[in-house]
């Protein structure tokens, strides 16, 4: 049985514009959280800076706010440290594919099991308005001066060259769809991320949600499977996906673009490399004793056995 979205919910006062895209993502978040009946002592939130980087403060699960374009790197931390982890990360387009973007192509070269939830409303809400990576060249939302000057970053097809294994688009006013985007992504084994179109309403006068409701379509609507079930099928499936991803006109798919559930994620390879990983991981493991550091020599031994010679 599913827990209550009500479960999930703090005291904190959700304090975005009204009409904000950011309050579908969260109730979305809130149903998939309740249907996937997480533990909330063993799920982090984390966050960079941002409106939607408020998001932990709004949720009752483990929650850590962070630095602006850092939010992954603590993810990959907390993961590592313990494997057992749910793990979510909520930024913002510009906190992610901005100074931040770096850490998201070194997760998906990584595939660790970490989910990336993209709020990508095309401009700095937090900061009144600039153009975001995601804003076309030669666009002029109303808080700025002059069109945009720079070319756009396609999020899609960044996490499908990255090596993200789950690859995904939502839209903030369909929560129901949304909600489940978000829990195949949690399901995944490696790294997965979404990119969730979302209205401004106080900046960005052009992706409203009349111009989303006009030209967003559905991809499971058609003959589309994004799965690769055979890795033979990898280069067909993201070829396709990579074709999908520059649909952003009058037409705008939303779904799954790709998924490969059988690629080795990363605390596979530390396990492989370290036999005793999953046995004793970093956070498992005891390093201080009434306030002094402490080295437990049997869990060094286990954990680096292949590599220590002893010698009498």
């Amino acid at each position: 049985m599913a827990r209550s979205p009500l479960e999930y919910r703090t005291d904190v006062w959700v304090d975005w514009c009204p009409g904000c895209g950011n309050f579908g993502i969260l109730a979305a978040m809130y149903k998939a959280l309740g249907e996937l009946r997480l533990p909330p002592d063993k799920t982090v939130i984390v966050s960079g800076i941002g409106c939607s980087s408020k998001t932990p403060h709004f949720i009752k699960v483990n929650g850590v706010h962070t630095l602006h374009g850092r939010a992954i790197p603590f993810a990959l931390g907390i993961k590592l440290a313990n494997p057992e982890l749910t793990v979510i990360v909520n930024g913002g387009d510009g906190d992610l594919l901005g100074i931040g973007v770096g850490h998201l192509v070194a997760l998906g070269r990584r595939n660790l099991d970490i989910t990336v939830l993209l709020h990508d409303n095309r401009v700095y809400g937090l900061t009144k308005g600039q153009a975001s990576p995601t804003l076309d060249r030669g666009l002029r939302p109303k808080a700025l001066p002059k069109p945009n000057i720079h070319d756009a970053v396609n999020p899609i097809a960044l996490a499908l060259a990255s090596g993200f294994t789950f690859v995904a688009r939502g839209y903030a006013l369909m929560a129901e769809h949304l909600k489940e985007l978000i829990k195949m992504a949690v399901r995944h084994r490696g790294a997965a991320i979404i990119d969730i179109l979302q209205p401004c309403v106080t900046y960005n006068n052009i992706h409203t949600a009349e111009y989303y409701q006009r030209r967003i379509y559905r991809l499971e609507e058609g003959v589309w499977d994004p799965v690769v079930r055979d890795p033979a099928e990898r280069r067909e499936k993201m070829l396709n996906a990579f074709s999908k991803a520059f649909e952003d006109g009058d037409k705008i798919p939303i779904g799954v673009f790709y998924q490969d559930p059988a690629r080795d994620t990363m605390v596979d390879r530390f396990a492989e490399r370290l036999p005793k990983y999953l046995e004793s991981p970093p956070a498992h493991q005891k390093i201080e004793d009434e306030g002094r550091p402490i080295i437990d020599g049997e869990i060094f031994r286990k954990i680096f056995s292949n590599y220590v010679v002893e010698t009498e």
